[in-house]
């Protein structure tokens, strides 16, 4: 599981370097949208982590 965090922090980073550089709407949105996924895949995953700690997880 800690590589798939590792994975969304670097896509979070991605989609904020892409922020930083965006120079039309195209890829501003397309930034926003990676640091968003990035950040709500890390949050699902520990969310799930602790689901399955707790046993109330669906299998």
């Amino acid at each position: 599981m800690i590589y798939f965090v590792v994975l969304s922090a670097i896509l979070s980073v991605l989609g904020l370097a892409a922020i930083a550089a965006a120079q039309e709407i195209g890829l501003l949105l397309f930034g926003y949208g990676l640091f968003a996924f990035g950040v709500l895949f890390a949050l699902f995953l520990v969310k799930r982590h602790f689901d399955f700690a707790d046993g109330s997880a669906r299998h």
